[in-house]
C-alpha cells in the first residue's frame, strides 16, 4: 500500500527560495554573479584601458582628473582604491603627490596588469596591491584617509553592502568618492547615447578586445545602476554623511562623494 509522503520544511523548492539578482539585463541567482563579473574582466584586462579610451572617445581621462581633484592628494594620505586593478587612479594619486595606496580588486588578471604597469613606470614603493572583494574588504577598521572606487561598484552583488564596508573601512572624518557612469539629464540625448552603448560598444569589444558579450554586459550594467538621486540616497544609508555628486558630461557620469564624520 502507497503512503503519500508530507513534505517538510526541508523539501521546501530550492529555486523558490533562491535569491536573485541582475548581470545586466539578466537575471541570475546572487551566489553566480561574482563569478560571472569576474569572468568578464578576466577576459578584458589586458585590454582594459584602452578599451575605455576607445569608449569614451578619451573623455575618461577627464572624468578621472575630475576626480583626483576632489581627492586632493596629500602627502601622508592613505588611500584605499577599490577596483582599480590596473592602477589608473593609484598612480594619478602618487603622482598628485598622494602617501600611501592600496589597490584591492577582486579580479588577479587586473592586479596583474596594474603590478606590471606599475614595474614599467618605475614605481615600486607607496602602493600595495591586494586582492579582495569589495563587500568584504580584507582590511582593518578605520585605517584609511579616503576611499576611492571608479567604474567598479556597478558590478558588485550587493552594492549597499560595498558601501557599509567603505565606511569600516575610513577613518573618523575619511573621504569616500565614487566615479561611476550615471544618468543623462538630457532626455533627447537618450536615444543617440542608447545606439552607441548597444550597438557601438560591443562591435568595439569584438574588435578589440575579443570579447562582445564583456562589452555587452558592461553596456547593460550601466542601465541598471541607480541614477543620481537613488545612489546619494543609498550613500547616506550606509551611514555615510554630507553627500553630493557632481554630473560629468551631462550626467554621462558622476562623482559622488561623502564622509564618515
Amino acid at each position: 500500500m502507497s503512503r503519500s509522503h508530507a513534505p517538510d520544511k526541508a523539501d521546501a523548492p530550492a529555486a523558490a527560495a533562491e535569491k536573485t539578482t541582475h548581470f545586466g539585463f539578466e537575471t541570475v541567482p546572487e551566489k553566480e554573479k561574482g563569478a560571472r563579473v569576474r569572468g568578464v574582466f578576466d577576459s578584458v584586462a589586458s585590454r582594459y584601458d584602452l578599451m575605455n579610451d576607445l569608449m569614451s572617445l578619451g573623455v575618461h581621462r577627464l572624468w578621472k582628473a575630475a576626480f583626483i581633484d576632489r581627492l586632493n592628494p596629500r602627502p601622508k594620505m592613505r588611500l584605499l582604491d577599490v577596483g582599480g586593478g590596473t592602477g589608473d587612479i593609484a598612480f594619478k594619486f602618487l603622482e598628485r603627490g598622494g602617501g600611501h595606496v592600496t589597490v584591492c580588486d577582486v579580479n588577479n588578471a587586473m592586479l596583474e596588469v596594474g603590478r606590471d604597469r606599475a614595474i614599467d613606470r618605475g614605481i615600486l614603493k607607496g602602493v600595495q596591491w591586494l586582492t579582495g572583494d569589495a563587500e568584504n574588504l580584507p582590511v582593518q577598521d578605520s585605517s584609511f584617509d579616503s576611499y576611492t572606487i571608479a567604474f567598479c561598484i556597478r558590478n558588485v552583488t550587493h552594492i549597499d553592502r560595498a558601501l557599509k564596508e567603505a565606511r569600516r573601512a575610513l577613518k573618523p572624518g575619511g573621504h569616500f568618492l565614487c566615479l561611476e557612469f550615471s544618468h543623462l539629464l538630457e532626455p533627447i540625448l537618450r536615444g543617440l547615447y542608447d545606439a552607441y552603448s548597444f550597438k557601438a560598444l560591443p562591435a568595439l569589444g569584438e574588435f578589440i578586445a575579443g570579447d562582445r558579450e564583456a562589452y555587452q554586459y558592461l553596456a547593460e550594467s550601466i542601465r541598471r545602476f541607480p541614477g543620481q538621486e537613488a545612489f546619494s540616497s543609498m550613500i547616506a544609508e550606509a551611514g555615510l554623511e554630507r553627500v553630493r555628486h557632481q554630473n560629468l558630461s551631462g550626467g554621462i557620469a558622476a562623482i559622488h562623494s561623502a564622509w564618515r564624520l
